[in-house]
């Protein structure tokens, strides 16, 4: 028992020997190089790369996607901003060409990112469906509406094969997707 109590002792002796010399020689090094200067230099730094940042964003228009949606965590994470129908259809156009481009993860059979894409996309396909239902004439609205839920619930079978992972079952209501949002689309142009 003795021996481990002085094992433990010479232990404990020598972590505090170590960092005392550490220490030493981190404050020796410290005291060469002045602290603020470099805190100045970092400010400094930064400051001139935030102004050029807000110089060169003023100098290009603004684009769509600023106004789409800010982080925070009121609901589910993002807080939604109430569109105009010209940008929740904007959206949805953008939506459509990002269900084309990912044809090539499903070939690949990457399942997690597609079931991220997918569940992104539900997320506010919802809320812009309903808010560019306004740009349409009260004739249009029923057949609207007919897609848009054959869309939603193509999304939702999808999203469930694509979990299983079903690779016909996948594919199948990707296609199915696809067509639906591409009717939309259509309607909306």
């Amino acid at each position: 028992m003795s021996s481990f109590t002085h094992t433990t002792t010479l232990l404990h002796a020598h972590v505090k020997t170590k960092h005392q010399n550490t220490n030493q020689s981190s404050s020796s090094s410290s005291s060469q190089q002045n602290p603020t200067t470099n805190r100045r230099k970092l400010v400094s730094t930064f400051l001139a790369t935030s102004m050029a940042a807000l110089a060169g964003a003023h100098a290009q228009p603004q684009a769509l996607a600023q106004n789409w949606g800010t982080r925070s965590f009121l609901r589910e994470h993002f807080f939604e901003p109430g569109l105009s129908p010209e940008d929740s259809v904007a959206r949805i156009k953008q939506t459509a060409e990002g269900l084309h481009s990912m044809r090539e993860m499903l070939e690949n059979m990457s399942w997690r990112y597609v079931i991220f894409y997918i569940r992104l996309k539900q997320a506010y396909l919802d809320q812009d469906l309903k808010t560019a239902m306004a740009t349409l004439p009260q004739g249009l609205r029923k057949d609207y509406v007919k897609v848009a839920n054959e869309l939603v619930d193509n999304m939702a079978e999808l999203d469930r094969y694509v979990r299983s992972p079903k690779v016909y079952e996948s594919y199948l209501y990707y296609e199915r997707t696809l067509k639906s949002i591409d009717d939309l689309v259509a309607m909306l142009a």
